[in-house]
């Protein structure tokens, strides 16, 4: 009878780990810190809707890159995306006259294409995807001083609505994205956890060649998450248009850094080793936790990309560089007692059936 509260105990305990959570403390810690800095203007509830409101574009672009980073797979054409949907959409309302759908659904559109391009160069033509999608964002910022001139498109049409109330429309001062942040959320994590398809991705990921063998499709899956992350960045652009009311052609630049960061901060976080959806979100709420507190307690410019870094380089280091857990595992395989609690994880990471695999 005491064996099930026993195991119990200790499934809790790994789960509210540091090594499992920091992050989590991490946030606590900063936000206690800024508690006692600002305690006029941090603890309310105006600071958390304001860290809602403004890290739920972060949130779309990190989440973007989750997908292929599974794959083992960059996509460094977010940001440049995310600026030319942005641009597009504006342009086409402003300067064609376009009426919102129109303008949104040839902005996706052409998100769509340069995911089918990535897809094209890095699966096909067997080009590296950090070098292919690093040349295919040059490309797509050309394209973006083409039609603006490296000048923000502006207009009462992106200020009107029903185009500024995709991201101006908010609920108990909740803003639009932040419910689209929360739906890709679980959208990624359903995908990522409970489907066959999720765990083909992470196969992919941590052993392409086995994966391989056991029947998986892996050109197909890295196509596939190059274009979804194609896609999920170019509908941040929409928003972003939607939320400051302009096409910015930088609108995509800050996002990149902090997109791969919070992407692999994540993946220390909840699901040791594994890019994941939650430990993304967590990981971005973290850093804009910080940025907003720092931004309420002092006026110094340097401030947030110090704290950014700091936080970055202590989360990676005191949660043991999980990271690199899985090939970890792979040369330790020989050694179950070197394993530990993670080694069933990358199992079923990798099912063991070709006949599952199929796809």
């Amino acid at each position: 009878m005491t064996f099930v509260p026993a195991v119990r105990v200790r499934r809790a305990a790994a789960a509210l780990s540091f090594r499992n959570i920091g992050a989590v403390y991490v946030w606590l810690v900063i936000a206690v810190l800024f508690s006692v800095w600002a305690p006029e203007t941090f603890p309310t509830a105006t600071t958390v809707k304001q860290i809602l409101n403004g890290n739920a574009v972060a949130g779309l672009v990190a989440l973007s890159v989750v997908p292929p980073l599974a794959a083992r797979v960059f996509d460094l054409s977010v940001a440049y995306t995310m600026s030319l949907t942005s641009v597009l959409t504006a342009y086409f309302l402003v300067s064609a006259g376009l009426g919102p759908s129109a303008a949104i659904a040839l902005a996706m559109t052409a998100a769509l294409l340069i995911g089918v391009v990535n897809g094209i160069v890095v699966v096909v033509l067997r080009v590296d995807s950090f070098i292919a999608t690093l040349a295919t964002g040059a490309l797509i910022q050309s394209l973006i001083t083409m039609v603006t001139n490296d000048s923000s498109i502006t207009g009462v049409q992106l200020l009107a609505e029903p185009f500024a109330n995709i991201a101006q429309l908010d609920a108990g001062g909740i803003t639009l994205p932040v419910l689209y942040l929360l739906l890709a959320s679980v959208a990624i994590w359903f995908l990522l956890e409970h489907t066959a398809t999720g765990r083909r991705l992470y196969a992919t990921g941590f052993n392409a060649d086995a994966a391989r063998l056991q029947g998986v499709r892996t050109d197909r899956l890295r196509f596939l998450t190059l274009v979804s992350s194609a896609l999920l960045s170019g509908f941040a652009g929409i928003v972003f248009s939607s939320s400051v009311g302009s096409g910015s052609p930088t609108a995509g630049t800050p996002y990149l850094l902090s997109a791969y960061a919070a992407a692999f901060v994540g993946a220390t976080q909840l699901r040791a080793g594994r890019f994941n959806a939650w430990g993304t979100v967590l990981a971005v709420l973290l850093l804009g936790t910080g940025v907003t507190g720092l931004g309420l307690a002092t006026s110094a410019q340097w401030a947030a990309s110090l704290f950014t870094g700091s936080v970055l380089i202590v989360a990676l280091v005191l949660t043991g560089g999980r990271i690199a857990l899985p090939a970890v595992l792979r040369r330790r395989r020989g050694n179950p007692s070197d394993a530990g609690p993670e080694a069933p994880a990358e199992g079923a990471a990798m099912p063991a059936t070709s006949k599952e695999n199929r796809g």
